[in-house]
């Protein structure tokens, strides 16, 4: 992202997702925590989030989001978000669409220092979207919030899921997001964990037909394409660029030398650097459970300690699975062979979620190692 610092992802993750709460009137179709409408004994007091927060600057992340559940569920969370931006953290949320989110609200999340909300939005239809939120007028809800962040000038960030019934309608929402003035769009390949487990997921084949749709809108968008789960995105910009760039390819024919190339994968005008700064579970990202528990990722709930514990530095720098997670050699089968599998990795938390076995290779991609920059059919 523009204007933010290169990190050595050894050392310090690019950005922490804490999960406030699991409590949130929604019932959302795929959601991974299986949320319930009241808040769990035991979440980080204020004092114990506190720490956490302390202990992300010092690690050198710039980017904290706070999500859950419902982050409004929780009354600290404006107190909490001055804490962060007093420190110097860009501070994040994404509350949920229900009666709970008001202009006030959205008004006082700007006024506490917040830098960004996001807002999901799956389907282009308030009869789909609602359907698979499980509350009527989500999708109206999500629209008012939009319109409110634009007025006290708050950036928005949209999130959609893919996955088989929501796949059809990317174009169409391309389209929807396009007209929102937003300066993210985050796509999130499904991982099929908590009622996600329930919910008809996708393929390889599809992920690169997928693939194609988002690298041609974030060529022609202003707002910054993100896609997270699906880091074999970026070997599918990596062969586009190539394709596409005056360059000589490489002389084998494949795309080994692209780990020295720069990719486009946020929009025009933007980079992300050297595809190595791709964020993963584990590398480049870690996510805290309401309860304080350390996972490579959210949709990877495996833990690597508690913060009530460990400090965070300790947990990321030195636990073995999140070393494991930062060490592509050992990873299984096509993705341990793979040439690329330092700039893609492949989602180690569908890999867990499919085969149980967080090494193993990314089960939703077509690519084999040494294959030629044509597209995969």
């Amino acid at each position: 992202m523009k204007g933010m610092p290169r990190l050595d992802y050894a050392k310090s993750p690019f950005l922490i997702i804490w999960e406030t709460t699991q409590a949130c009137d929604l019932a959302c179709s795929h959601c991974r925590a299986s949320a319930q409408p009241d808040r769990a004994f035991g979440e980080l007091t204020t004092s114990e989030a506190e720490g956490v927060l302390r202990q992300v600057k010092e690690l050198g992340t710039p980017i904290f989001i706070m999500s859950g559940g419902d982050p409004l569920k929780r009354p600290d969370i404006y107190s909490l978000t001055r804490t962060g931006a007093d420190l110097g953290l860009r501070m994040a949320t994404i509350p949920a669409a229900t009666p709970r989110l008001t202009e006030d609200v959205v008004r006082k999340l700007k006024e506490s220092g917040l830098s960004q909300m996001a807002q999901s939005l799956d389907f282009p239809t308030p009869e789909l979207h609602d359907g698979f939120r499980g509350v009527p007028g989500a999708f109206a809800k999500t629209m008012e919030a939009i319109e409110w962040a634009h007025k006290y000038k708050l950036p928005v960030q949209i999130n959609s899921t893919l996955f088989a019934q929501s796949a059809p309608y990317l174009e169409q929402m391309a389209e929807l997001v396009a007209k929102l003035d937003v300066v993210f769009w985050e796509v999130f390949f499904l991982v099929p964990m908590g009622r996600g487990a329930e919910v008809n997921g996708l393929n390889a084949a599809q992920c690169e037909r997928l693939f194609e749709t988002l690298y041609r809108v974030q060529k022609k968008s202003k707002f910054l394409v993100k896609v997270t789960e699906a880091p074999h995105y970026r070997r599918y910009v990596a062969q586009q660029e190539q394709i596409e760039s005056p360059a000589p390819a490489p002389s084998n024919g494949a795309v080994r030398d692209l780990p020295r190339q720069l990719i486009r994968t946020e929009g025009p005008g933007h980079s992300i650097g050297l595809a190595t700064q791709g964020v993963n579970s584990g590398n480049g990202f870690l996510f805290i459970s309401h309860l304080g528990e350390v996972f490579p990722s959210g949709f990877l709930p495996i833990s690597a300690g508690n913060v009530r514990d460990k400090s965070l530095a300790e947990i990321y720098r030195e636990s073995e699975l999140f070393l494991s997670l930062r060490d592509p050699d050992q990873f299984k089968g096509i993705c341990g062979d793979c040439e690329l599998n330092r700039i893609c990795g492949g989602s180690r938390s569908r890999a867990y979620a499919m085969t149980g076995d967080h090494l193993a290779a990314e089960p939703w991609c077509t690519y084999r190692p040494g294959q030629t920059t044509s597209l995969p059919s």
